[in-house]
């Protein structure tokens, strides 16, 4: 399974590329990812960033289900606390009706400060809020008037797919475990820990969750592949330092994600093992053995051109090479 990544940030230092070019080509890879058998898109989200990281995940989610027809797209995540319940259920339920089954949102509870005081929010209530949303929305979806925490409600019309189709429960502790259980929602754990699925399992046991599931991260969180990885290193290493830099100033010490490297320099961010870049050989074996490669085209702000160069090769000999075996 071959899956894209974009969270469309451009440090400061790139100057022949602006976020009009960026996300139009984006739409671009994702038509073309959609003709040639790729299966997913991911779409993250931050707010007041210097570099312009996506802040808007379900108006562009709308933009890659209209422009494809096949591609599913998850949202990972979207900080619940810092939306209105009832507008995300109102918005998920429009996407989900013009692309039936191939939205599914990661809810996560945010952790940087400036975000919470940008909207006016109380960090310390984030995981009450989050739960509080979760029932409104899940109660949202069921199309009949209801009360949502004293306000009357109804969201109509209702989405296409069953309410718990639409959300998992992204995180990296155990409350975000027992919280998705509780909510009979999948789990989508920010690291791979098996201690975090088995608290999952065992809160679901108990809370009656019949279908439990929980995606665990494997592999690298960015692929791109080329005929000469060490070329491209050099054309895009200060790109994918910036961007590994960037994210790691924003974790929290309770904060635990597989994407956090914390390199100084580019031989240990290469060392690190999340920035993979492979040639279609080293693809190919990447996804046999964990079962999916996540490439990331446009990764701090890199040239399109060496991302269009990553899908052009999957397409053309990893897909087929996967297919024939």
């Amino acid at each position: 399974m071959i899956l894209l990544r974009f969270d469309l940030r451009i440090p400061p230092f790139v100057e022949d590329l602006d976020h009009v070019r960026q996300y139009a080509e984006m739409l671009e890879m994702c038509r073309y990812a959609d003709e040639h058998g790729f299966a997913g898109v991911v779409l993250s989200e931050h707010h007041g960033s210097e570099d312009g990281f996506m802040s808007a995940p379900l108006v562009v989610a709308a933009g890659v289900l209209g422009a494809t027809r096949n591609l599913f797209c998850s949202v990972s995540a979207l900080l619940l606390p810092l939306q209105d319940p009832l507008r995300a259920a109102e918005d998920i339920a429009a996407l989900d009706l013009m692309a039936p089954g191939r939205i599914n949102v990661v809810t996560g509870v945010g952790y940087r400060d400036e975000e919470f005081a940008m909207f006016g929010r109380d960090r310390t209530r984030r995981g009450r809020e989050l739960d509080a949303s979760l029932r409104i929305m899940l109660k949202a979806w069921k199309g009949e008037p209801f009360d949502a925490d004293g306000r009357p409600a109804w969201v109509t019309p209702r989405p296409a797919s069953a309410p718990h189709a639409l959300l998992s429960v992204g995180g990296s502790v155990e409350a975000s475990a027992r919280r998705a259980a509780r909510h009979h929602l999948a789990f989508v754990p920010a690291i791979c820990d098996p201690e975090l699925e088995a608290v999952y399992l065992e809160e679901a046991a108990a809370a009656g969750h019949k279908t439990p599931l929980c995606m665990m991260p494997s592999g690298p969180g960015l692929v791109l592949v080329t005929r000469d990885p060490d070329a491209v290193w050099d054309l895009i290493g200060e790109h994918l330092l910036y961007d590994a830099r960037t994210y790691s100033t924003w974790q929290k010490p309770d904060q635990r994600t597989s994407w956090q490297v914390d390199a100084s320099d580019l031989d240990t961010l290469r060392a690190g093992g999340q920035h993979a870049v492979l040639t279609p050989d080293q693809c190919i074996d990447l996804v046999r053995s964990t079962g999916a490669a996540v490439v990331h085209p446009l990764c701090g702000g890199i040239d399109p051109e060496i991302g269009w160069e990553s899908l052009r090769l999957i397409a053309d000999e990893v897909l087929p090479a996967l297919a024939a075996r």
